[in-house]
C-alpha cells in the first residue's frame, strides 16, 4: 500500500487547526459576551462608552460566538478523526466518542441556538419567556468551558490553562462586581460571592484532578479503536526522556542509519485503517523504529491521515522515544521525536517499500532540534 499521503495529511491538518482554533475564540467570545451581560445588567456605563454600547456590544458579540461554534462543529464532523456527526452536534450524550464532554458541548449549542431563536421570536413570544430563555443561555458558557476541557485535545497545554484560569477569572470578578453593586441583606450577597469562589475551585479542582493529569483520552471516553494508534508496540512505556530506565539516549547531533522492516494494514472500527511500519535500524542509530499512520483509505490506495505515532527504541534501552509525524512526501516520513534533557529529535524516514511483500528498507536521517536542514541531505 502506498503512504503518499501528503495531500490528504494537509488537508486534514487545516482541519485539525480551525477547529480547534474556532473552539478557542467561540470560548473567548462567549466569555467577553458573559462579562458584557453582566455590565449591562448593571446598567455600567461610561463617559467614553454609553450604556447601549454596553448592549450592542454584548448582543453582537454572542452572536459572533455563535458562528465560531458553528465552524467548530463543521470542522469537528468534517475532520474525520473521531466517529462525530452533525446529529452529536445537537442531541447530546449519544456519541460514541467521549459521550459525556461532547455532550456538554452540543447542550451549550443548543442553549445558544435557543437564544438565536427566541431572540428573532421575541415580538411574538413576549419579554417574559425571552428574558428567561435569556438568563438560561448564561448557562451555555461553564457548559462550553468544561466542554472544553473535559473533550479538548490541548487540554494539557499551558495555554489552554492559562486560558481557563483568564476566563473562570473575568466571569467571577464580573459576578462579584454584580453582587456588591446589588441591593439587599449583606447576608444573601456573601453567601453568593462565596458560592462564585466554591464553583470557581471546584471547576479547578475538577480539572487538576482529571484532564490536567496524563491518560484522561481513555478515561473520558475514546474509543479504544481511536487509543490504538497512539499505543507503542508490545506494551513499551514512552520515555519520559528524563528517567535512568531511558539510558541509552537517543544520537546526539546528525546521524544517519540503515531500515529494514515490515508493512502492516489493519482495519479499525469507523472504516479507519492502521499503517504500521517495524523494523530495526543500524548505523548512527541502532534500535527499533515503529511507524502507526491512522486514517482512512484514499482511492489512490492510499489513506488520509488523521492520527499518527513515532517512536525509536535504543537498543538496549527500556522505554521507548515518542513523537508525531510532522510531514509526509511520497514515502518520505519525517517525525519530530521527544528527546533527553528537554530536546527535540528531528527523524526523516526515506523509505522504499515493496508492495508485494511489505518489505520495507530506507535509510534513517536525524538530529537534534536545531540542526540544519543541510544536515539531513547526507
Amino acid at each position: 500500500m502506498s503512504i503518499d499521503l501528503v495531500a490528504a495529511a494537509g488537508n486534514a491538518k487545516v482541519l485539525w487547526y480551525v477547529t480547534r482554533g474556532s473552539g478557542t475564540v467561540a470560548l473567548l467570545l462567549l466569555t467577553a459576551g458573559v462579562v458584557l451581560g453582566v455590565l449591562s445588567a448593571m446598567r455600567w456605563q461610561s463617559r467614553r462608552t454609553p450604556r447601549f454600547v454596553v448592549s450592542g456590544l454584548h448582543r453582537n458579540v454572542t452572536l459572533l460566538a455563535v458562528v465560531f461554534v458553528v465552524i467548530h462543529v463543521v470542522t469537528t464532523v468534517g475532520d474525520r478523526f473521531a466517529p462525530i456527526g452533525f446529529r452529536d452536534a445537537v442531541l447530546p450524550f449519544l456519541s460514541p466518542y467521549r459521550p459525556l464532554w461532547l455532550g456538554l458541548g452540543a447542550v451549550a449549542f443548543d442553549l445558544l441556538l435557543a437564544l438565536i431563536v427566541t431572540s428573532l421570536l421575541r415580538a411574538r413570544i413576549g419579554l417574559r419567556l425571552w428574558r428567561g430563555v435569556h438568563w438560561l443561555a448564561y448557562a451555555s458558557w461553564p457548559i462550553a468551558l468544561v466542554h472544553a476541557l473535559g473533550t479538548g485535545s490541548d487540554a494539557r497545554t499551558t495555554w489552554l490553562e492559562t486560558l481557563g484560569f483568564v476566563c473562570v477569572g473575568s466571569v467571577g470578578l464580573a459576578i462579584l462586581a454584580r453582587i456588591t453593586a446589588a441591593r439587599g441583606p449583606g447576608v444573601l450577597r456573601a453567601g453568593a460571592a462565596l458560592a462564585v469562589v466554591v464553583i470557581a475551585a471546584g471547576v479547578f479542582a475538577w480539572a487538576k484532578s482529571g484532564p490536567w493529569r496524563p491518560g484522561w483520552a481513555a478515561r473520558a471516553g475514546t474509543p479504544t479503536a481511536l487509543l490504538a494508534s497512539s499505543r507503542l508496540p508490545r506494551g513499551q512505556q514512552r520515555s519520559t526522556a528524563s528517567g535512568t530506565d531511558a539510558a541509552p539516549s537517543l544520537p546526539r547531533g546528525a546521524f544517519a542509519a540503515e531500515f529494514q522492516g515490515r508493512l502492516a494494514t489493519n482495519p479499525t472500527a469507523g472504516g479507519y485503517v492502521i499503517v504500521s511500519i517495524d523494523g530495526e535500524a543500524t548505523g548512527g542509530f541502532s534500535g527499533r523504529i515503529h511507524v502507526a499512520l491512522r486514517g482512512l483509505p484514499s482511492e489512490g490506495g492510499g489513506v488520509e491521515l488523521v492520527d499518527s505515532t513515532v517512536g525509536l527504541l535504543p537498543r538496549g534501552a527500556k522505554s521507548w522515544y515518542a513523537g508525531r509525524v510532522v510531514a509526509l512526501e511520497g514515502q518520505t516520513v519525517v517525525a519530530r521525536i521527544a528527546a533527553a534533557d528537554g530536546q527535540t529529535t528531528r527523524v526523516v524516514l526515506a523509505l522504499q517499500i515493496d508492495q508485494g511483500s511489505s518489505r520495507v528498507t530506507g535509510r534513517v536521517l536525524g538530529g537534534t532540534h536545531g540542526v540544519g536542514e543541510g544536515e539531513f541531505s547526507q
